[in-house]
């Protein structure tokens, strides 16, 4: 009978993948009529991707009454493929809920695509360098990329990454997946279309959308979030972005180079607020030498535009400081970058006794449940914004697993150090150039508002081999917090390429409790930029190290 009903569910994906959005003739972003803005231009890129992420007419598997999975999760963004696939590959009856594009923000309008453009904007500001080759430096506009080349390589890209996240892999693994609307009409039921799914656990994994801030015009204004800036085919003369948080500077940086002539609007006083004051400063010194304009400490009035071809004029109403007299900026796109909304709205939380506050959440434990003690909520939709990230979506999900379905196991989560949110430390980077990344209590500010005490142990890229060898900005560097008169870690900042990828060591110090002098007596290959890190760590070691005669 098993064998019947699997036969069953493969045919109707197998019928449900033989229609393409090839077959279809769209006028704008796909898939139309729902929530989300969709994908656009619908070129062979898009259509490699959609019917992976959205595959056209796919046939929703049917179990017997009385069928009852061990965990279903909604939203297939990082956090929903992690929790069905991994909880199915250990055994569980499980399912995927998805109404709109496999893959969440990360693969469609997040991480994959924002990096691609951002791979494309270094390589037009290497190539301003041919002073490197003993040439002449080039001008700004001599440099500038083929903006419809670099968005149709983003979109190539992302519809080759597309199939790990797809429909069909979530299948291979062994759960099912379903389309539409994911919906709780009970404690332990969740309504998809006409069917009426049962379940003993279940994870809250649908993620966040852009927040936009309540200014006067910006409703009706043609305004980009994340979720339509890829769909670009050319960039704008004049781009405004307000938001100075990491999609904001990345984006105004990239935006930069591509040629636009980039305007940043941000309340606070400095751009990256949550990071180290000196690394703010670093990448707001870049993005001016760059040509970014960056206007701090304001407050945006109001929001006009006249609508025109090929860009509309928006005319953006700023102040700096309640006395002040009002200013306009004037630009062709205007990016809202101003934070994340969880998804919470029209879930049924309620009905499912799940407590939650809109704008901020669903409130979790530590082990990541809800007051509904058989749901769990992971990523983006959870009230705590110091783990909304990618990376951290999957590792929950992991962590959901173990506390839903192997809870009386003395076993770790598959991918996760720890059962509980307090015992992890969280690495972060904003994808800039140089980079700007983090773990832990990772700043003097942070450390002082958790009123620890704390000593500081810092080195500069601008005495290290391999920065000096790639022409890296020599105000890069790495400085790492330690409880004050010991060894022990508390987080780190690095300011330099490729930071994101030296963080792992530090993330793992701080993880598993390695001492700053395990560092510094760990051989680093030379000549990388790495060895910031052993340096920082040597200054510990060689303050305490002993000396002939002493």
């Amino acid at each position: 009978v098993r064998l019947a009903q699997g036969l069953q569910l493969c045919c109707s994906r197998e019928m449900a993948m033989s229609a393409s959005w090839s077959e279809v003739k769209a006028t704008g972003p796909m898939p139309s009529g729902g929530p989300h803005p969709g994908v656009w231009p619908l070129d062979v890129h898009n259509v490699k991707l959609l019917d992976n992420v959205h595959p056209r007419g796919w046939k929703n598997p049917q179990r017997p009454a009385g069928f009852v999975y061990d965990l279903v999760a909604i939203g297939a963004g990082a956090g929903g493929l992690v929790a069905a696939k991994q909880s199915a590959r250990r055994g569980a009856k499980s399912a995927l809920i998805e109404e709109h594009l496999a893959g969440g923000d990360c693969l469609n309008v997040g991480c994959v695509p924002s990096k691609a453009l951002l791979r494309c904007a270094r390589a037009a500001a290497e190539r301003a360098h041919a002073d490197l080759l003993g040439g002449v430096k080039r001008p700004r506009e001599e440099a500038e990329a083929d903006f419809a080349k670099v968005m149709e390589r983003m979109r190539r890209l992302r519809a080759q990454i597309a199939p790990v996240d797809s429909h069909s892999s979530t299948t291979a693994a062994g759960a099912d997946a379903f389309v539409g609307r994911g919906v709780f009409i009970g404690r332990n039921e969740i309504k998809v279309g006409e069917q009426t799914l049962r379940f003993k656990k279940a994870v809250i994994c649908t993620g966040a959308r852009a927040k936009v801030p309540p200014i006067p015009g910006l409703a009706e204004a043609p305004y980009l979030t994340n979720a339509n800036i890829f769909n670009l085919e050319r960039a704008p003369p004049r781009l405004a972005v307000i938001g100075a948080g990491p999609i904001g500077v990345e984006l105004s940086q990239a935006f930069s180079r591509f040629g636009s002539q980039v305007t940043v609007l941000e309340g606070m006083n400095r751009i990256m607020g949550p990071e180290d004051p000196d690394a703010a400063a670093v990448i707001h010194q870049v993005l001016e030498q760059a040509g970014v304009k960056l206007m701090v400490g304001l407050k945006v009035d109001r929001v006009d535009f006249t609508a025109g071809e090929p860009w509309p004029e928006i005319r953006i109403t700023v102040r700096r400081g309640e006395a002040a007299e009002p200013e306009v900026v004037v630009c062709d796109a205007f990016l809202v970058a101003t934070g994340r909304a969880p998804n919470v709205d029209g879930l049924g939380l309620e009905v499912a006794g799940v407590e939650f506050t809109p704008g901020i959440g669903v409130k979790v434990n530590d082990d990541l449940s809800t007051s509904n003690p058989d749901i769990f909520a992971v990523g983006d939709v959870i009230h705590r914004p110091e783990f909304k990230f990618t990376h951290m979506a999957g590792t929950m999900a992991g962590m959901a697993v173990q506390n839903a379905l192997f809870a009386k196991s003395p076993d770790l989560p598959v991918n996760a150090p720890s059962r509980v949110l307090s015992e992890i430390c969280v690495p972060r980077c904003t994808y800039t150039e140089p980079e700007v990344a983090s773990c832990g209590l990772s700043n003097t500010e942070a450390a002082t508002r958790a009123g620890v005490e704390f000593d500081v142990y810092t080195s500069s890229l601008e005495h290290n081999d391999r920065g000096i060898l790639e022409g890296d900005n020599p105000a890069g560097f790495v400085k790492i917090l330690c409880k004050k008169g010991t060894e022990e870690i508390l987080g780190a900042t690095i300011v330099a390429e490729r930071a994101g990828d030296m963080l792992a060591e530090l993330t793992l110090a701080v993880q598993y409790k390695l001492g700053l002098s395990q560092i510094a007596r760990t051989v680093h290959p030379y000549p990388t930029v790495g060895e910031m890190i052993q340096q920082a760590a040597l200054n510990y070691n060689r303050a305490r190290m002993e000396k002939l005669g002493s």
